[in-house]
């Protein structure tokens, strides 16, 4: 898929990939159909444990049993769709390649949303990744090993000026960080270090019928300027996305504003509330402004908000920048950031 049709979006891709060297298998993802990783979850389809299994593997036992080569253990675990799409030996051809060279891997983030558990656990070197998603049985109904390529340059490398959470209340970071497993963003320089930020209760985004875009918490929550600077463009025709879950990739960052902060550091925020945006092009904001309301619009699977800041105006002709967070924050996916309302 094209850059600018992925851009932006929730979800990641529909289907996850389990690579290992050359080798790579599209296994089923979490059950949430075109919704892919945003763990909104379809039928629960689970299964009973291998005859052979004493004991159900736990999801936290998950990189033991990979590293010791308990590949019937795991697989027993799998739903069933995931095993429809991959066998055993696929399974132990993959992770037995995965493996070479990795001693250990240790817990790097982990996610509790709609259902769901997604845990991601990375190699003493950062340079391989393993993730899980299970449902509340701890069935795996998602599995990914991949290498990982990681920017120490830019990475290390922070805007200039120091800004602010765009979101005032509490806040769920869904995508974010510094490796493309915990941030699917992260492998396109133009939105390398962006964020995808959600609003979550007890454990779900959403409550009611989740299909309708007002039954996600985070729909028409105010957005303000994230510092000082100039609207540079503005979008706000757009409609949002309805029934959740049906995207709209013509327009991948649906409604949004994109503010000229000076020194070559433009911050864009997507997926606006058709209609909310308060701001045109040419007027001067301060930090802390309400610019417009958090909606569903564009390539979105649903109600959230995306942000970064990029060396340019033109997002798909920009590069991305990581940003000096006011208060020394640093949000990795799984995180929750509070900022006074």
């Amino acid at each position: 898929m094209k850059l600018k049709n992925r851009i932006y979006g929730l979800a990641a891709p529909a289907k996850t990939v389990l690579v290992a060297g050359s080798l790579a298998l599209l296994l089923a993802a979490c059950g949430g159909g075109d919704k892919g990783d945003n763990l909104n979850t379809g039928a629960k389809q689970t299964m009973s444990p291998s005859k052979e299994t004493s004991q159900p593997l736990k999801p936290d036992e998950l990189p033991k049993a990979l590293l010791d080569g308990k590949y019937k253990g795991m697989y027993a675990r799998f739903s069933q769709p995931l095993k429809n799409e991959v066998s055993e030996a696929d399974l132990k051809e993959i992770g037995d390649e995965f493996t070479k060279g990795i001693q250990t891997l240790e817990k790097s983030s982990s996610m509790q949303l709609n259902g769901f558990d997604r845990r991601l656990w990375l190699s003493e070197d950062g340079k391989k990744g393993l993730l899980g998603v299970f449902d509340p049985e701890g069935v795996i109904m998602s599995i990914q090993v991949q290498p990982l390529t990681i920017w120490p340059e830019t990475d290390k490398k922070l805007s200039k000026q120091q800004y602010a959470w765009p979101l005032p209340g509490e806040w769920f970071v869904f995508w974010g960080g510094e490796n493309v497993l915990v941030n699917y963003h992260y492998e396109h320089e133009a939105q390398r270090y962006s964020y995808d930020l959600i609003q979550v209760k007890e454990g779900f985004s959403y409550r009611g019928d989740p299909l309708k875009n007002e039954s996600y918490y985070a729909f028409g929550k105010n957005i303000i300027a994230p510092g000082d600077g100039t609207i540079v463009s503005v979008v706000n025709d757009i409609k949002d996305n309805e029934p959740v879950g049906v995207m709209n990739p013509n327009q991948p960052a649906g409604n949004n504003v994109v503010i000229d902060h000076g020194g070559g550091e433009f911050s864009h925020l997507a997926h606006f509330k058709k209609g909310s945006a308060t701001v045109k092009p040419g007027d001067k904001v301060k930090k802390g402004d309400v610019i417009g309301l958090v909606g569903n619009s564009g390539n979105s699977s649903e109600a959230h908000l995306h942000v970064q800041l990029s060396d340019g105006a033109d997002l798909f002709n920009s590069r991305s920048i990581n940003i000096k967070w006011k208060d020394g924050l640093k949000p990795l996916q799984g995180d929750t950031i509070t900022i006074a309302e």
